[in-house]
């Protein structure tokens, strides 16, 4: 997942929160440029008294990762982090070691600052579920932050789940019913992202340089599930893939120069082709 948002917005603290309140394990990773992948994954360490190398984990192997300000990080960090997520496993001196189950990797960035910066390549932000966008609380949430104080960060979260329960509800979104009309609009979304014109969405064509890929719709379609599953319900409506579809797609649409100069970004984009998509 990533957050991205202004700083100060309490990305981090929702981050160790969703963990504590899960009863699972949980390191925070403050990426920064002198940054090693070693410091992710972890490392062999010599043991003088076997004479042997033994692994030493890096903080990568827990339930929950935060990667504070990962476009802070050079390249070769930020992939020997991703490549994690995609395998579910490490490689330390030729060996692998399966991370914990259940694993999530929660990334934030600032959308606004640049300097001195690693932008994640489209390659990489496409194995991200979704992009969350952060905004400013309202006016009556402020008010209750300020009560709150900075003392509101320290109070003790209780758990209300467990990681087998999670692991148990995960199983039980993969039984979620998909309709094959369903899987067909996920498709047209997704086709109607990549080729607007062509799929009969007039004047946006000229304002995507880049669609959702196939591993966006597979995506979307767990991501209704548990929706689905969420709202105690054994099946997926399109009001669950309508509800989701801007988060999970967002990050994987690149706006071409012409929609950046007009002020129009991913999410203006899809809720025109929203709009023009109809749904089954």
């Amino acid at each position: 997942m990533l957050l991205e948002g202004v700083p100060g917005l309490a990305k981090s603290l929702l981050a160790r929160t969703l963990a504590a309140a899960v009863d699972a394990s949980f390191r925070r990773i403050q990426f920064t440029p002198d940054l090693l992948p070693s410091d992710i994954l972890g490392s062999l360490v010599y043991q003088e008294e076997t004479g042997s190398f033994v692994p030493a984990p890096g903080p990568i192997f827990a339930n929950f990762v935060l990667a504070d300000e990962i476009n802070r990080a050079p390249p070769k960090v930020q992939s020997a982090l991703l490549e994690a997520m995609e395998e579910g496993q490490v490689s330390l001196g030729g060996e692998g070691y399966r991370l914990r189950a259940p694993f999530m990797v929660l990334a934030t960035q600032n959308p606004l600052e640049h300097h001195g910066t690693y932008p994640l390549s489209e390659a990489q932000v496409d194995r991200f579920l979704m992009l969350l966008l952060l905004d400013y609380p309202r006016r009556s949430e402020e008010l209750e932050i300020l009560r709150g104080g900075f003392a509101s960060r320290k109070e003790a979260i209780s758990p209300v789940t467990s990681s087998r329960e999670i692991l148990e509800a995960r199983r039980k979104v993969d039984e979620v019913h998909v309709e094959d009309a369903i899987r067909e609009y996920v498709v047209d979304l997704l086709g109607a992202t990549r080729d607007p014109e062509g799929v009969g969405i007039p004047g946006i064509g000229a304002l995507v340089a880049m669609g959702a890929s196939p591993r966006a719709g597979l995506a979307l379609q767990q991501a209704a599930r548990a929706r689905a599953y969420l709202s105690g319900r054994p099946y997926v409506l399109p009001e669950d893939v309508k509800a989701l579809a801007p988060d999970v797609l967002r990050h994987r649409l690149l706006p071409t120069y012409e929609a950046e100069a007009q002020g129009l970004g991913p999410d203006q984009i899809l809720d025109r082709i929203l709009e023009a998509v109809p749904a089954p």
